[in-house]
């Protein structure tokens, strides 16, 4: 039995987005940033959020930022941060249409729903712009980054970084993540896949 007609219109009408990890897939993973002026941004990674931009695919970041609940990085800190990694990727011709952050971690501020592999940052992307999930891509350096795109049975693709562990890329390619050496691979591969 199919969805009454206008359920199955309102779901044609949600878009796809690219849900990105920030460390490690946009910019190089400097371990709990804190000084903006140490952002650097991975090569290919503002062509890979514009060739996405221009098929109608927005950037959203959703990033653990454990740092804060370490007191390693201060909210002043991530959010400097957070504008200058938006600086540099206008700088080069892409932009981001938000960012979702989870400033937690179980050892210091107890269990939560936002932190990765959680799905409370996808959710709220999800929310707020009315997403489909199911369609969008899933990019980080580690498998908890795409492990919520087998939920929602989405493409998913764990970007090989220096920082990325070998049971990672096991882990992720045993639930059907495609492993790629950057952003910009990933994003090709999701545009050839969604045609």
């Amino acid at each position: 039995m199919t969805a009454p007609w206008w359920l199955r219109v309102a779901e044609g009408r949600r878009r796809r987005a690219a849900l990105l990890d920030r460390d490690g897939t946009i910019i190089a993973d400097e371990h709990y940033l804190a000084n903006p002026d140490r952002v650097a941004l991975l090569p290919g990674a503002a062509d890979a959020i514009r060739m996405l931009a221009r098929a109608g695919v927005p950037s959203i970041v959703c990033s653990n930022q454990s740092g804060i609940a370490r007191g390693l990085v201060t909210l002043e800190q991530y959010r400097a941060v957070r504008v200058r990694v938006g600086e540099l990727l206008e700088q080069a011709g892409a932009t981001l249409l938000d960012s979702f952050v989870c400033p937690h971690h179980e050892q210091f501020t107890g269990p939560c729903a936002c932190r990765k592999p959680g799905t409370l940052l996808f959710e709220r992307a999800a929310s707020l712009y009315d997403l489909d999930l199911s369609r969008s891509m899933f990019a980080g350096d580690k498998h908890r980054d795409v492990a919520p795109a087998v939920l929602y049975g989405a493409p998913a693709y764990l970007v090989r970084s220096p920082d990325t562990p070998d049971e990672h890329i096991e882990r992720a390619r045993a639930e059907g993540a495609e492993v790629v050496d950057s952003l910009l691979d990933a994003a090709r591969r999701y545009l050839e896949r969604a045609q």
